[in-house]
Formats: C-alpha cells, sequence, structure tokens
C-alpha cells in the first residue's frame, strides 16, 4: 500500500514545526535536530517539483561497502540555477576557457544566445604543448577504461611514465586521476613496485585528501618544495577541490598528467536521473553528455598549469581514448589547435623526448614587453562585433 501527500502540505513543514515550538516554549532545539532535518526535506521535496527528483541511494558513494540509505532531493536542470540571472539583468555573458562544445551550453542551460563567439589565444610563443600518450614504455595501449583500469601492466607504465618525467621536468608536476578510489588503488600499487620511492628520488610526492585540512597543507608544503628548488608532484583528482579553483602557475606546475578519461560514475542513481532529464527535455544524448562532461573536466584540470602568457607548461592527456576524433574535438580549441599532428600518438620516450626540447625552448630568455603585441585590434573587435 502507498500513501501519498499532497505538496502544498509539506511546503510548511519547516514554518509549522517553528511555531510549534514555539508554542511549547522549547528552548533546547538542538534535541530536535534531527525532526528539523527531516522538515526542511519535507518543505523542500514540496517547494521545487519540475526539474528536481528524490533519489534513494542505498549507500553513501563515498563509502560503498558500509550499508547507508540516502534520500536526497536531487537538481536535475542546471538551466534553473542560472534562471534568475537572465530574468534580472538584460545583457549576460558567460565566458569560459572551457566552454566546448560551445553549442551545447544553450542547450543545457536552456537559452538562446545572440552571439556566440570562440576567440583564440594570442601567444607570442608556444608556452603551451599538449601532447597525447597513447603507449607505455613496453609499446602496451594506456587507458582508465573500466576493462584496462586494473591491469598490472597499465599501472607499471602510468609509473614509469611519472618517474621519468620526474627526472626531466623541473619544478612542480601535478597528476589528475579519475577518482579517489583509482588514486588510491594506483599509488598504493607504485608503493609495492617500488615506483614511489623512484619518485621521490627526484621530487617530494604531496596528495590531495577528501580532508579539506590535509589537502591544504599538502598544498602548503608543495610550494615550498617547488620554491626551495628541491620539485615536487602533486597527486589530485578530477572534480575534486584542487582541480576545480586551485592554480599552479610558474615553477608551481611545468607539466600537468591527466591519468585516464575523467568520466562521472554512470551506475550513480543521480547520473542516471539527470541523463533522461536532458534526453526528455532537452534532447541531449546520453553519450554526448557523458563524453562533453569527461572532456570538459580534463581540459579544467591541464589548464590548472597556464595562468598568464609568460607560463608555460606541458600537458599530458595519458590515455588512448584522447587520440580519437571525438574526443579531440570536444577539447577547447586553444588546446586543440595546439596538439601537432606528431603529437597524438607517442609512447613514453617520444613524449619524453617532446618533454626535453620543450623545456630546453622556454627555458631561453623571454621578452616579457612582446605580449603587448598580441593584443587585439580596434579592427579585430569591430569584425567581431559585425559577425
Amino acid at each position: 500500500n502507498s500513501s501519498q501527500i499532497a505538496s502544498k502540505s509539506l511546503k510548511f513543514c519547516y514554518d509549522r514545526l517553528q511555531s510549534l515550538m514555539k508554542t511549547l516554549e522549547i528552548i533546547d532545539t538542538d534535541d530536535y535536530y534531527g525532526l528539523q532535518l527531516v522538515a526542511d526535506f519535507g518543505t523542500l521535496v514540496g517547494t521545487y517539483d519540475r526539474g528536481f527528483a528524490i533519489i534513494i541511494e542505498p549507500y553513501d558513494e563515498r563509502l560503498p561497502s558500509v550499508p547507508d540509505p540516502v534520500i536526497q532531493l536531487s537538481c536535475l536542470d542546471s538551466s534553473l540555477a542560472v534562471r534568475p540571472v537572465f530574468d534580472k539583468f538584460q545583457s549576460v555573458v558567460i565566458t569560459s576557457g572551457t566552454l566546448s562544445p560551445i553549442d551545447l551550453y544553450p542547450k543545457i542551460l536552456n537559452f538562446h544566445p545572440v552571439v556566440i563567439q570562440s576567440l583564440n589565444m594570442t601567444l607570442v610563443r608556444d608556452c603551451i604543448c599538449p601532447v597525447i600518450l597513447t603507449k607505455g614504455a613496453d609499446q602496451m595501449p594506456v587507458s582508465s577504461a573500466f576493462e584496462m583500469r586494473d591491469d598490472p601492466g597499465v599501472v607499471r607504465n602510468y609509473g614509469k611514465l611519472l618517474v621519468d618525467l620526474s627526472a626531466v621536468v623541473p619544478d612542480g608536476i601535478v597528476c589528475f586521476f579519475v577518482s579517489y578510489l583509482y588514486m588510491d588503488k594506483i599509488v598504493s600499487q607504485w608503493s609495492d613496485m617500488g615506483i614511489l620511492r623512484d619518485i621521490m628520488q627526484n621530487k617530494l610526492v604531496f596528495i590531495e585528501t577528501q580532508d579539506v585540512v590535509e589537502t591544504t597543507l599538502a598544498l602548503d608544503n608543495y610550494r615550498r618544495a617547488c620554491d626551495c628548488g628541491r620539485g615536487a608532484v602533486f597527486f589530485s583528482v578530477a572534480r575534486g577541490k584542487v582541480a576545480e579553483g586551485i592554480d599552479f602557475d610558474r615553477h608551481y606546475g611545468r607539466c600537468v598528467v591527466m591519468f585516464g578519461v575523467p568520466y562521472q560514475y554512470t551506475l550513480s542513481r543521480i547520473l542516471r536521473a539527470r541523463l533522461e532529464y536532458l534526453r526528455e527535455t532537452h534532447g541531449v544524448s546520453e553519450s554526448d553528455f557523458l563524453a562533453f562532461d569527461a572532456v570538459r573536466q580534463a581540459a579544467q584540470c591541464v589548464g590548472r598549469v597556464i595562468r598568464s602568457k609568460a607560463d608555460y607548461g606541458l600537458m599530458v592527456l595519458a590515455d588512448r581514448r584522447y587520440a580519437r576524433a571525438d574526443k579531440r574535438d570536444k577539447l577547447p580549441a586553444w588546446i586543440s589547435q595546439r596538439i601537432k599532428e606528431a603529437h597524438m600518438h607517442l609512447d613514453e620516450s617520444m613524449l619524453l623526448a617532446v618533454a626535453r626540447q620543450f623545456m630546453r625552448s622556454m627555458a631561453q630568455p623571454f621578452d616579457g614587453a612582446t605580449n603587448s603585441q598580441m593584443l587585439l585590434t580596434e579592427e579585430r573587435l569591430n569584425s567581431m562585433m559585425q559577425t
């Protein structure tokens, strides 16, 4: 048997609970914290309808082995968050270095753009060097795909790549993994294989955790190691705190390695509900959204190392799937246009040769005043406005 509650009744759960507690003159409200949470949740469920869904997960995704049911109200439509901005302002400019493919955003955010413009980076020198690693030192393919991620050969090739890069690249190296679970597995296996020991002969190693205080301390020590010339490697996770908001400019990030393609956990009930909503409401297919989201996250990660025209960095996309056109085309133009044909299918030895040559060329004296020669002219701006 099932029972139903009118949404109008749920909408006033919080207000009615507060009124009842005041009437009963309850002072110590902490004893009723759990009841207040239930009332808050009921109010949210009664208030929001379209674009939201109640998702029941059998366990917390951070502890999949511990049965702990989680009931949550999930927003499936990201356009709801940006709609108040469109309603309030007559002109809205959305700009980012990772808005790619740019034609997908109007569908997801449900708006009709007046002007869509993609601008290239104006650089005096080739200060970014994106490369795609498809094979390891033993010529075996490397990937974080589900059927390959537990392969000891892939883990060993990833580790050897990092050992050799740490000997070639000066100062700081930042590594991104597809998830905390994958990072923990790989780092544990690298420790058993002696790879971590080999890396630490060249640079110190610091790891991002889900604890904010520990991660902040690790970042601080990482920067100290780079400042004093010892050099360091920072292990991080796509979609984590570091990937979303921490810059590794100048000597803090001379190389960034993206181990794998950071797809979302496709068995998540929240993700499945959102994919279904996007397909039915906005006509966005599951495969298009998942690939778009994964490549966007990868671009977000590798873009951490370039923060100005005077900066430079090596970007390593370590997964054979990046060599496919359907993945490369979703990268921002300022990255994809700088991937040379000769840098799309590299093995480790070829990558190391590219890294040595790039670091040598970037070590040459650079006149920062020449940056002013690469600014957009008035004629260029007028032509952009006309198009």
